[in-house]
């Protein structure tokens, strides 16, 4: 049997006409760039996230640095985040011209510790970027409690979390901007590139507009220096056919996580811990075993999809040497990165597949 990491041609065997149809509306149109439909998934995407405003962009790598810019964050600045995430949140805060800081995660969500971030914070700290790793949130409270003392801006990186709770409010909700991804293997993903944020302020929903049109409110006035962060109207559309299956599409990614666990349940396999609080949308179902390479080994041997998220944390990643600050130890992002695996996870798993990898991982380490 063949169970692939991830299978996005069977979700799009369930949606085809009604994609192609979106599609073809598109091209008929000839808006290609923003327009009606743009208009329509920001305003849905803001109403998913009980936020009064979206603006649509051209990846959640884009959101990040867009975010960044429009809080005027750059040279000589310093943004306190997690080393255990994907590259785009330390390359947003280089990109912008500021420098990253890292603070570790706890080991049970692989979350940023908020119990570590006030002492990372000094005087060149204009920003506190929490990423809801794997489909579950941060916890925010004390992270919005530090932040509001120091009047610090936050802005959340929920590109894998999208629809995702702690505390009954929606992920991008709490700080000053969400960013969300649309990357094709996200819970919510287009056919390509593409990406959103959110937020309740009007001056930043103003300014984030700017930002992605080269800071232009007026076309060919240019009052800052933004980006060419638009979204396309394609991605759009096709988001749009897609975003109200969002919710089953979790229920049934939270239904094949509850098998995992109830079928290692007693072994020596350590699978998520949702905290409580908190409902997670399993953008990845990570588990730690021991003898993690050898098990990816045989797996891939027997069919079975897996992937590393992630195999280095961004402090030992090269081209952060030297231009990174560490904020104590970051021993636990350390062990995640030497025992962490994905496991497939998406919606169309039928229930022979899920007992297959399931069974396949335990005969591995019992």
């Amino acid at each position: 049997m063949k169970v692939p990491l991830l299978d996005l041609k069977a979700q799009y065997a369930t949606i085809k006409n009604d994609v192609l149809a979106a599609v073809n509306d598109v091209l008929d149109s000839q808006v290609c760039i923003l327009g009606p439909k743009v208009v329509e998934l920001e305003q849905q995407v803001a109403a998913l996230s009980h936020c009064k405003f979206g603006i649509g962009v051209s990846s959640g790598t884009d959101a990040l640095l867009a975010a960044l810019m429009a809080l005027e964050i750059g040279a000589g600045d310093e943004v306190i985040t997690t080393p255990f995430t994907f590259f785009a949140t330390a390359g947003s805060i280089a990109r912008a011209g500021a420098t990253p800081v890292f603070v570790d995660i706890d080991p049970r969500t692989y979350n940023i510790d908020p119990s570590k971030i006030e002492a990372a914070i000094s005087g060149k700290t204009k920003a506190i970027i929490p990423v809801h790793l794997y489909g579950q949130m941060c916890d925010m409270d004390p992270i919005m409690e530090i932040a509001r003392r120091h009047k610090l801006p936050v802005i959340e990186d929920a590109a894998q979390s999208i629809s995702a709770t702690y505390k009954g409010r929606l992920s991008g909700s709490i700080g000053d901007i969400g960013c969300f991804s649309f990357f094709p293997t996200k819970n919510l993903g287009g056919a390509g590139d593409g990406g959103a944020m959110v937020t309740n302020d009007e001056r930043l929903h103003e300014l984030l507009m700017m930002m992605r049109a080269h800071g232009s409110k007026v076309k060919y006035f240019h009052k800052y220096v933004g980006g060419n962060f638009r979204l396309d109207a394609l991605q759009a559309a096709i988001l749009l056919v897609k975003l109200p299956h969002l919710a089953s599409w979790s229920v049934a990614r939270r239904r094949n996580a509850a098998f995992y666990d109830k079928a290692f349940a007693g072994s020596r396999v350590q699978t998520p811990w949702v905290s409580p609080g908190c409902v997670s949308i399993y953008n990845q179902y990570i588990i730690r075993v021991p003898n993690r390479d050898t098990m990816i080994q045989e797996l891939k041997k027997q069919d079975i999809g897996t992937e590393i998220y992630y195999p280095l944390a961004m402090h030992q990643q090269e081209c952060f040497a030297g231009k990174c600050r560490i904020s104590g130890s970051l021993i636990e992002s350390e062990k995640a990165v030497a025992s962490v695996l994905a496991l497939p996870i998406y919606p169309e798993l039928t229930h022979e597949q899920l007992d297959y990898v399931a069974k396949a991982v335990l005969n591995f380490v019992e």
